[in-house]
């Protein structure tokens, strides 16, 4: 890969975000080939890049639906003819989906909800009267991140069974979980650990909601790092990696992932320069200042190199300041003139990629391709 062949490129000032597309397509097809030998539906999230072409290209290598967070991000995804949607966020307004569920419908597709509230449940069985059909619902399950869900042993389960029997417009779609707490852990050893984990719990509330009278319930598992790193998939029915399709340092940091399968970095110039420090045009507003994934991660903004260097992890640089327009490069005794282009490896991929507004998609003796963020700020 050469820098030189997108230089003279107008449009393509720095800082854009650059993704190497045969990097890209391995990254898909090894989820695609880890579903496919579990014998799991894999749905990819799609806040990790927000790009209906990029979503496409999951879909031809094997994803049998979409994750997406909010709903203004799924609606982005429906009106684009993608047709099983999972929204993986908890609703408690019903007014933030009655548009989302009217688009469903107009392109006859499938969008399933999660809830862990009472509060849930009913604003998911209001909207869905309000649109005049049936609405899928899974309970999340907490198995150790501790931000959304209930715990496989709580009574809150129970409690949630017997309100989504009073929902007369929801149908009940199974349990999702999400172990996020893995970005915590040092290594694929300790990261199995918490997918066995995750696994034993889901199984758990599976039998406890066969007992509340919702028998056979899939079970849905998602993260990067547990899907990449499991070594059974018995029992669960379907995955949801996300930042997998570009990895970054944090997934580099966890050994899911090696320097080589890093296929998103951010390209800047360096424009100004001291004894200390390289001066590039990437700063917060172009970076972010995201330490990794639940705000996992070490030091540092991401890891800077001409494009000559990027094979060796040794010549890499560390973004050790940011301001909002500016990134401080430690110069580590290298000689780069200004105007020299680097590019940097961030922390967190997905994060970077909503500051954007296209990807330029690139491979060897090529023009880039420009794919849009079509989900950009959809935050709502």
């Amino acid at each position: 890969m050469n820098v030189t062949d997108f230089v003279d490129l107008p449009d393509l000032r720095t800082p854009f975000v650059l993704v190497q597309r045969e990097r890209l397509l391995r990254n898909i097809r090894r989820a695609a080939a880890i579903a496919a030998e579990a014998g799991v539906k894999l749905r990819p999230h799609v806040k990790t890049h927000k790009s209906v072409e990029l979503a496409a290209l999951q879909r031809e290598h094997g994803a049998e639906g979409l994750t997406a967070s909010k709903p203004s991000e799924a609606e982005v995804f429906v009106h684009a003819g993608f047709k099983d949607i999972l929204v993986a966020y908890p609703v408690i307004d019903p007014d933030r989906i009655v548009s989302l569920l009217q688009a469903a419908d107009h392109t006859r597709a499938s969008v399933t909800f999660i809830a862990d509230s009472r509060q849930g449940l009913a604003a998911l069985d209001k909207a869905a009267q309000i649109v005049g059909r049936s609405v899928p619902v899974r309970i999340k399950i907490d198995v150790g991140l501790h931000r959304c869900g209930v715990a496989a042993e709580s009574g809150d389960l129970e409690d949630l069974a017997s309100d989504l029997r009073a929902c007369s417009s929801l149908v009940f779609d199974g349990l999702l979980s999400h172990a996020g707490h893995a970005y915590a852990r040092n290594g694929r050893e300790e990261i199995r650990d918490v997918a066995r984990d995750e696994q034993r719990l889901m199984l758990r509330a599976k039998e406890r909601m066969s007992r509340f009278g919702f028998p056979d319930a899939r079970i849905s598992v998602g993260s990067t790092p547990t899907v990449f790193s499991a070594d059974d998939f018995s029992g669960i029915h379907e995955i949801r990696p996300g930042n997998y399709v570009f990895f970054d340092l944090t997934a580099l940091r966890l050994g899911v992932a090696s320097l080589g399968d890093i296929a998103l970095g951010v390209i800047a110039t360096i424009v100004s320069a001291n004894d200390e420090y390289y001066i590039i045009d990437a700063g917060s507003k172009a970076l972010t200042s995201d330490l990794g994934a639940h705000s996992s991660g070490g030091s540092g903004f991401g890891l800077a190199a001409p494009f000559d260097a990027l094979g060796n992890r040794e010549t890499l640089l560390p973004v050790v300041r940011l301001s909002e327009e500016h990134g401080f490069v430690r110069r580590s005794g290298r000689a780069l003139p200004l105007g020299t282009r680097l590019l940097v490896l961030p922390n967190h991929a997905c994060p970077v990629v909503n500051l954007y507004g296209r990807l330029a998609v690139c491979q060897p003796g090529t023009e880039p391709a420009l794919w849009s963020v079509d989900a950009k700020g959809k935050v709502v």
